[in-house]
């Protein structure tokens, strides 16, 4: 009895094992039992004025990469032949150098972007400063000598003309479309390497007090932007122009995720100017403004830090002639509030030259208005080097 009870419990033991393999291994052999199933489910279509989100910005370089060039830039440089080697001892034991004043090569490159069919090239001023000759590369290959037709180092821009017609001209976007986090791409010619499109969003915007230029906007972004970017285009998903890339922050000279670059808002009035005049006005009252920090406005008695403090003016400019005074702060130009000094600067640069404008100011305790008459700002003097 002992030895048939053992045997029944080897079979059930041995018939359940066998049907837990049965059970995990092949289900299917199971009656009255359905194998589990992994299904793909497939995207739902878009409803009618959806739009896919884009997985390739293939379409915007096509668009906008024609339109970007390559600018070599070269200057004649002479070299300072030092009395010394003259000296016989001296030339006999270094040998001979180059004679004074011969004249040397000194080469550098940008980008630049084509804004008409008929050959206006935007860049930026530092680019081609004090270039004696100027070569615009273009897309297909094609290479151009380039006047230049006027500049404004203050904003950092040149308006380039090649003697070209049918190009293909960059399409300008609209910066109130502009949000931060969208996706631009940066194009231009790194370090010499030729044409390259980088990817990023809109960091941040409206930045200044960088010290870059005298008036900055700038759309911040981290597509990177690398020496030989500079005068390059940055351009939104349809290939649209933005901006034009003009600085980065960097410790070692290449993209540390922070570049800077024009907004087309300003780029766009620039280049009106410039291909009207040569050159671009702006209003000045000869004033020099300090910004109002803590320490500043509880030695003044002021009630907050907003606004610009007149820290000197210069003799017979507007604003001496309208009664503005050191001391004074600037609260606002033409109804328009004065944050900080930078902020004065623009809302003045704005004006055109003769206008009358009033200016509100805090005089010691009190507040009061003058009206200015609005002078022609001189232009930004720089060394030839």
């Amino acid at each position: 009895m002992h030895r048939l009870w053992l045997i029944f419990a080897q079979t059930v033991t041995v018939a359940l094992a066998m049907l837990f393999v049965v059970t995990t291994l092949k289900p299917e052999w199971l009656p009255n039992r359905t194998a589990a199933v992994t299904l793909h489910e497939a995207t739902p279509s878009l409803t009618a004025g959806e739009q896919p989100a884009p997985s390739s910005y293939r379409d915007a370089s096509r668009a906008a990469l024609p339109a970007v060039v390559h600018i070599y830039t070269t200057k004649d440089m002479k070299t300072q032949r030092h009395p010394l080697f003259d000296d016989p001892i001296f030339r006999h034991f270094f040998g001979d150098r180059p004679e004074g004043g011969k004249q040397q090569r000194n080469s550098g490159l940008g980008s630049g972007v084509i804004v008409s069919t008929n050959g206006y090239i935007l860049t930026n001023f530092h680019v081609i400063e004090a270039a004696d000759d100027i070569q615009v590369s273009l897309n297909d290959g094609k290479t151009y000598k380039a006047t230049v037709i006027g500049s404004d180092p203050e904003s950092d821009l040149a308006i380039l003309q090649i003697k070209a017609e049918k190009l293909p001209a960059i399409t300008f976007g609209q910066m109130e479309n502009v949000r931060v986090g969208d996706v631009v791409l940066a194009i231009g010619n790194p370090f010499g390497v030729g044409q390259t499109v980088t990817m990023g969003i809109v960091s941040a915007l409206g930045r200044s007090h960088l010290g870059i230029n005298t008036f900055e906007n700038f759309i911040q972004t981290d597509a990177a932007i690398n020496p030989g970017n500079s005068g390059g285009a940055l351009v939104d998903t349809n290939g649209h122009l933005v901006g034009i890339n003009t600085a980065i922050y960097s410790r070692t000279g290449g993209s540390h995720g922070i570049g800077f670059a024009i907004p087309v808002s300003s780029v766009r009035s620039i280049m009106e100017q410039i291909i009207q005049t040569g050159t671009v006005t702006r209003g000045w009252i000869g004033v020099e403004a300090q910004e109002i920090t803590p320490d500043l406005a509880e030695s003044f008695g002021l009630p907050d830090v907003e606004g610009a403090l007149i820290a000197g003016l210069m003799r017979n400019s507007p604003a001496d002639a309208a009664g503005i005074k050191p001391g004074d702060v600037l609260l606002a130009v033409n109804g328009k509030a004065v944050k900080d000094p930078q902020v004065m600067l623009d809302l003045i640069a704005a004006l055109k030259p003769e206008e009358r404008v009033n200016f509100r100011l805090r005089r010691d305790k009190n507040i009061i208005e003058v009206q200015v008459k609005i002078g022609k700002r001189p232009p930004l003097q720089r060394e030839r080097e």
